[in-house]
């Protein structure tokens, strides 16, 4: 009886010396406030988590931690370590993705202790260059009763971790997840104001811009709302399997604008298929726009105008840069959602000044038929009438009346063209909005010159390349040049095209040859047995040449 009456007592001193130690000790109740209060200061989420993490480290006095953020289905989405120097990060390369013991406090609903790592038959043991890590701890965090995300904490400075350790670090966890709450709330009131204020700029562009231009506004848009490397657009090419980047911004523009792409599976042809989501590096597909992309992580949702998918708005951020998150995810596709309605509404304007330039053109076409012709033959004919009374003035006159039937025959020719240009966009009529698109580059409009049967000749791909050199010649001279007067010519005939763009800038820098951003247009020229020239023009300045034989069928 004295003998349990003694052991009642033993246990009661230990459990009042451990109440002591946890409210006087730094690593007790005082660490505990300090760090919670380290934590609820912050409202910016990407701060918080790893201050969430140096403060769980700090309290059971750990020389290693994470957080790791897990996402709808249970995955890994982010890992936030702290305690490893980077270039020990940088040995060891990609991140954990959630297996072994990561993966079993994942499964687990509440904390996980172990004395060693190495011992657990569920460890998958360290990747190379891994620091060696042996005591553990991992404690849930739950989000509105959630699980949001776990603390990984390893190697204790003096020894096992303690029952302490563990409800100090759960305490941590609740007070984090009271924390996280607020911050997600501050975020997504911060993720709407940036994309209200993108939308805003979106559609003002919209409205400043030709119809043509209405994706490259929208992808400018959505690169500077996420801080994307690239942003593009990627729509579906009619009776192909190919694909078609539309639109781009950021790294490579110069080089992918225009340019037709495979339909390999990816996250961005899944988006054209209805499907958003967000590229697993190492494992998913990447799109085949560059080698980064592979590195990287990308994020593509559908387009959507007019309850039709036009093609995946896809944006990219380098290994250097986060990787894309679902918050992420969640903001573009708001984004696009109230952009494709933007774009309809652009669109449905476009088409009513397309509607409007047609009846004019009509009208015009009648009154040159009506009023301008008619006037000019009855002058032709008073002329024919005064050659026969003055023989002497007979063969000036002769010339004049030829002058005017060769006026009237051009006049009827632009009547036709008025009377039958359609509401699609012929060749011509692409390069013009081309040139309008980027002439606000230049102190004067660039000229045009437009030759031979550029509507008959010009279609298919073969439009596609011609306005791409036009384009990136153009934004060459802009950006090298210091021009300012810029000349645009275009000529066909049965058998070829030819494009050129000249200059009065400052000229060539270096030897002609194929400076670093025209290379592209060297690659669309061979494609059909063509040629891209980049020299001094004949009165200094520069003048690029693009041309490409027609009569292999790649036109088609």
């Amino acid at each position: 009886m004295n003998s349990d009456v003694g052991t009642a007592s033993d246990g009661s001193r230990a459990a009042e010396a451990r109440r002591h130690r946890f409210l006087t000790e730094p690593r007790g109740l005082r660490g505990l406030l300090s760090a919670s209060q380290l934590v609820t200061g912050e409202l910016d989420l990407e701060k918080l988590l790893r201050r969430i993490a140096e403060s769980a480290v700090t309290l059971v006095d750990a020389r290693y931690g994470a957080l790791g953020v897990i996402d709808s289905e249970g995955r890994l989405e982010r890992f936030i370590h702290v305690g490893m120097p980077q270039d020990v990060v940088d040995r060891i390369g990609d991140l954990p993705r959630g297996r072994g013991i990561l993966g079993a406090v994942i499964e687990s609903s509440g904390p996980m202790r172990l004395n060693d790592l190495s011992a657990d038959s569920r460890s998958v043991g360290f990747p190379e260059h891994h620091p060696p890590m042996r005591t553990f701890l991992g404690v849930p965090i739950k989000v509105g009763g959630q699980a949001y995300g776990h603390l990984y904490l390893t190697d204790r400075a003096n020894g096992p971790f303690t029952d302490d350790d563990e409800d100090l670090a759960t305490a941590l966890a609740a007070t984090a997840a009271t924390a996280i709450t607020n911050a997600r709330l501050y975020d997504q009131a911060r993720r709407a104001q940036r994309i209200s204020a993108a939308l805003s700029n979106t559609t003002a562009g919209l409205l400043e811009s030709v119809q043509s231009d209405a994706f490259t506004v929208l992808v400018e848009n959505a690169a500077a709302l996420t801080g994307a490397d690239r942003a593009y657009l990627v729509t579906p090419i009619p009776d192909d399997t190919r694909l078609r980047i539309a639109a781009v911004r950021g790294e490579g523009e110069e080089r992918l604008h225009g340019m037709t792409i495979p339909r390999t599976d990816s996250v961005v042809t899944r988006a054209i298929d209805g499907e958003r989501g967000i590229s697993a590096p190492g494992t998913d597909p990447p799109p085949p726009l560059g080698a980064k992309d592979q590195r990287g992580s990308t994020l593509a949702v559908p387009l959507t105008v007019s309850g039709r998918t036009v093609g995946a708005l896809g944006l990219t951020r380098g290994e250097e840069s986060s990787r894309f998150v679902s918050g992420d995810l969640t903001m573009v596709s708001e984004f696009a959602v109230e952009a494709g309605i933007a774009v309809a509404l652009a669109q449905a304007r476009a088409g009513q000044q397309r509607l409007e330039l047609m009846e004019d053109r009509a009208r015009t076409a009648r009154d040159l038929h009506d009023h301008v012709i008619q006037r000019l033959f009855s002058t032709g004919l008073g002329l024919q009438a005064l050659a026969s009374t003055i023989p002497s003035h007979a063969e000036i006159l002769e010339e004049h009346i030829g002058a005017i039937d060769a006026a009237i025959a051009d006049i009827r020719t632009a009547i036709f063209t008025l009377q039958t240009r359609g509401p699609s966009q012929g060749a011509r009529q692409r390069i013009l909005d081309v040139v309008t698109e980027h002439g606000s580059q230049f102190p004067t409009a660039p000229r045009v010159a437009l030759s031979g049967p550029i509507d008959l000749i010009v279609t298919g791909q073969l439009i596609e390349d011609v306005i791409a050199a036009i384009r990136e010649s153009l934004v060459n001279v802009s950006r090298h040049a210091e021009a300012d007067d810029v000349e645009v010519a275009v000529a066909a005939t049965s058998a070829d095209v030819t494009v050129t763009v000249s200059d009065d800038g400052v000229g060539l820098s270096a030897p002609p040859g194929r400076p670093s951003g025209t290379a592209n247009l060297s690659e669309r020229a061979a494609a059909y047995g063509g040629t891209f020239s980049l020299q001094t023009g004949p009165s200094g300045g520069t003048c690029a040449r693009w041309y490409a034989p027609v009569s292999t069928g790649m036109s088609e």
